[in-house]
């Protein structure tokens, strides 16, 4: 038997590694997308039958920080085909995930007829380290999920600046509007995000709702509201009742923990199916800095601002005209490259935090974006940003295949960026890579109808490295069983050589499954 910390029994597993029986069972703190799809069947049986990713239950717990971690990461990705329940209708109806504390629970009482995590999840997730200067925790408020976080606070040291990009959407969200109004000042002491409600496109409502929120982790902190970020994600329209949690915000600053970065990224999720964490380490000066990075997203992705809701934290003392450089800069080729259904978000939000407390080790002070020591720190950054923007792609609402589109020989890098977009957004394109179907006509009329200059008698496409058309016709060489091959990956690579000119850019997208489509339509329901 594996225990939790708190010597619960977790699940039995079998020396053999074959399906054993379990105890202690309750919800999951993560939310499940696919119940939506496919309803829960409560079945008596004796025993489950774990498959996480096709590999054995032991094999997925090792390679992870401690068998508490990964059982409260995998509680709801492993299939179960029939939980005992004991004569009890539902065994665990009163679980609740305790804020600031990991979930000893493993497998919930339900029964799914699918999987219910994206087949391209990570098969281990990073330990991220605690950052000096940043506390976190989370609660359950009920804006909408039942049996789960929903709330995060994290607070921040005095001192700490903060930069951010956020949607281009013309119908914004009052948590855009309060956080655009309150960045000016570069300062930061407390982020407040809620999931289960967007709190966009809700009038005066709204902004009454960011105005209490605002007040209450101003009041809780000791700071001034304008030292307050906040972040919503949800339904849009529904008005959301701050004062399900405004209460709750004193609780969270005080009880705030530094290692509780897998649990901040599990209370925003929505449609998500895991956490999306990534860490780095670098050298600023003499002195190590600690890059952490937590996001969220899965549906309406489309690269029109920099991300979904993303928030970065480090210790690095760095001015805060510079974090919005190296922002900026570091969103272009990763999160502004990345697109699940071309939709933009109305509470698209990226901030990210520098506490400055490594300055206690003798990292220096950057207060210019062109000081040459910035170099490890952007390239670390860029890579931080680049995982996240990838983990939100791989776990795309329905995703089955992760998309590579590069565009080279175009007019321009932006030309050559449309024109990426273009194909990566193809509805026509996406289900054929779904259906594992080298239908690269597609790729065609997806460069055609770009908009963006081109020579018919001049593009050349690539599926992975099987050339399928040069030149304005199909490949010589072509081979169908190759290529048919190929498409059965789960990662697939698309090239479209322009050949005008010397302009080249990389987006990344997912498949078009019909998963999708019943996912989106019953998401209010």
């Amino acid at each position: 038997m594996v225990r939790a910390a708190d010597g619960k029994p977790i699940a039995w597993l079998s020396e053999r590694r074959t399906p054993g029986k379990a105890e202690g069972c309750c919800p999951s703190n993560l939310p499940n997308r696919h119940s939506q799809v496919h309803r829960p069947v409560l079945q008596e049986a004796d025993e489950i039958i774990l498959d996480v990713s096709g590999i054995g239950i032991v094999d997925a717990l090792e390679p992870l920080i401690d068998v508490e971690s990964r059982a409260a990461l995998l509680g709801h990705q492993l299939a179960v085909s029939g939980v005992a329940h004991n004569g009890r209708k539902h065994p665990c109806a009163g679980a609740r995930y305790r804020a600031n504390g990991r979930s000893p629970c493993v497998f919930p009482p339900e029964v799914f007829m699918s999987a219910t995590i994206s087949p391209l999840a990570p098969k281990k997730y990073p330990k991220m380290p605690a950052i000096e200067g940043v506390r976190i925790a989370t609660a359950e408020a009920g804006i909408k999920y039942k049996n789960r976080t929903d709330l995060l606070a994290m607070v921040f040291d005095a001192g700490t600046t903060v930069a951010g990009v956020f949607t281009k959407s013309k119908c914004p969200s009052a948590p855009v509007d309060f956080c655009r109004q309150n960045l000016g000042q570069g300062k930061a002491r407390v982020l407040v995000v809620n999931s289960g409600n967007a709190n966009a496109f809700t009038g005066q409502k709204g902004r009454t709702s960011t105005a209490m929120t605002g007040e209450a982790a101003a009041k809780a902190a000791g700071c001034t509201p304008d030292e307050v970020f906040l972040a919503s994600t949800g339904v849009i329209g529904e008005p959301l009742d701050a004062g399900k949690f405004s209460h709750l915000l004193a609780g969270l600053v005080k009880d705030g923990r530094p290692d509780l970065w897998t649990e901040a990224a599990k209370a925003i999720m929505t449609t998500d199916t895991y956490p999306k964490l990534a860490t780095a380490t670098v050298k600023l000066g003499d002195a190590d800095v600690t890059i952490n990075g937590i996001a969220k997203g899965a549906g309406m992705i489309a690269p029109d601002m920099a991300t979904m809701l993303s928030f970065i934290a480090t210790d690095a003392p760095i001015a805060a005209p510079v974090l919005q450089d190296l922002l900026s800069r570091g969103t272009a080729k990763t999160f502004n490259a990345v697109t699940v259904d071309s939709d933009t978000s109305t509470s698209d939000t990226l901030l990210i935090f520098a506490t400055g407390t490594a300055a206690r080790r003798g990292a220096p002070d950057i207060t210019d974006a062109g000081d040459a020591r910035l170099g490890a720190f952007r390239r670390a950054l860029g890579k931080v940003l680049k995982s996240l923007a990838l983990q939100v792609v791989r776990d795309g609402e329905g995703a089955r295949k992760q998309v590579e589109v590069t565009v080279t020989g175009a007019k321009s890098a932006r030309s050559a960026k449309r024109i990426a977009l273009s194909i990566a957004n193809s509805p026509l394109v996406k289900t054929a890579v779904a259906g594992e179907d080298a239908n690269w006509g597609r790729v065609v009329m997806a460069v055609g109808k770009a908009g963006e200059p081109a020579d018919r008698d001049l593009l050349s496409i690539w599926f992975g490295d099987i050339r399928l058309a040069h030149e304005g016709e199909r490949d010589a060489s072509y081979s169908e069983e190759a290529t048919s091959a190929y498409m059965k990956r789960d990662e697939i690579r698309i090239r479209a050589d322009i050949g005008i000119g010397r302009g080249k850019a990389t987006v990344w997208t997912c498949d078009l499954t019909k998963e999708y489509v019943a996912i989106n339509g019953d998401y209010r329901s």
